[in-house]
């Protein structure tokens, strides 16, 4: 978590990408070790919590809604941040069957085996892949997971992240040795991959992502998102921050707009919304103690804050997660 105890001045530190990584954590919701013979082809609806795939034996394509094709085999992750609709299959005509249709074997608590053989089909030609869902916890980061592509790959003979070879190459003899313990393991490894790939994909300039990343990225401006990330809860005025960053309100706020694409005191109302909406749903926090930690005089005046910007109460809210 980002420590809010720091002060935000102009001495040096890390700078404001490296203090949004310091706030990145990945929890896995569950994991499945599959194994298929072709011909196949695997859909996973769209769903909340980002997916991540490593394909330890074979070879298969990456298929997504828009028609994209993506070759990958024995080697490479894949990472889908926002856990967008897609497919694994054994080539690009090939039919599409649920995930959730095939018969999952538990292992241990949210790791689960799957199996999808054929009759006197030669093992050689089987694929093998370890697949986790997992939630992409940015703190209060929440931007930067819009902004990034609809799938990251690692790939095997491409020399990229070079530090991430390793572990997946663990992944890979965890795979097919299939000692015990061995699912346990690929979980915590699995984790460790997505937030490299993640890392990697920042620390190269996020790809063609502006706007947020830009304003991020910019010393003076950054300053001023990593104080607000830091203390939501803090009653913040335009000319707090225009101090912080160390110019007047008026260059302070056409900077921010120009970057950002908002306000700076919608932005702020907008962040504490996201954080509220997981507070509320995720962690269950009480209400009352979500108004208070968001800098609210009431309980009243949050709920009917985050109704105006949400569409709907908290309550309700917390109900239909």
């Amino acid at each position: 978590m980002l420590d809010r105890s720091s002060e935000i001045d102009g001495s040096s530190g890390p700078d404001p990408v490296s203090e949004l990584l310091m706030g990145m954590r990945l929890r896995g919701a569950s994991y499945s070790k599959m194994r298929f013979s072709p011909p196949f082809g695997i859909g996973f609806a769209e769903a909340r919590e980002a997916r991540f795939h490593f394909v330890a034996a074979g070879q298969a394509v990456l298929k997504t809604p828009s028609g994209t094709m993506v070759p990958v085999s024995c080697g490479d992750a894949l990472l889908l941040p926002r856990g967008d609709a897609h497919a694994i299959a054994s080539g690009p005509g090939v039919g599409i069957r649920p995930f959730d249709s095939f018969e999952s074997v538990p292992l241990c608590p949210d790791i689960y085996c799957v199996d999808a053989l054929q009759e006197q089909q030669c093992r050689s030609r089987d694929v093998l892949v370890f697949s986790a869902r997992m939630q992409l916890e940015l703190d209060t980061l929440h931007p930067l997971i819009e902004l990034m592509p609809d799938f990251l790959l690692v790939s095997a003979p491409c020399g990229q992240q070079p530090e991430v070879r390793p572990l997946l190459d663990a992944m890979e003899r965890e795979m097919t040795a299939s000692r015990a313990g061995s699912a346990s393991i690929l979980a915590r490894l699995a984790e460790v991959v997505a937030v490299s790939v993640i890392r990697n994909w920042v620390e190269c300039g996020c790809g063609d992502a502006t706007g947020w990343v830009a304003a991020l990225r910019d010393e003076r401006l950054g300053r001023v998102l990593v104080a607000l990330h830091r203390d939501p809860g803090r009653n913040w005025t335009l000319a707090d921050m225009a101090a912080t960053m160390g110019s007047s309100r008026s260059v302070f706020a056409e900077r921010f707009a120009a970057a950002t694409g908002t306000t700076p005191l919608r932005y702020v109302a907008a962040l504490r919304m996201r954080l509220a909406a997981q507070w509320l749903t995720r962690d269950r926090v009480p209400v009352e103690e979500i108004a208070h930690r968001l800098g609210y005089q009431s309980q009243a005046a949050f709920s009917r804050a985050y109704k105006r910007i949400a569409g709907m109460p908290p309550g309700q809210a917390r109900k239909a997660w």
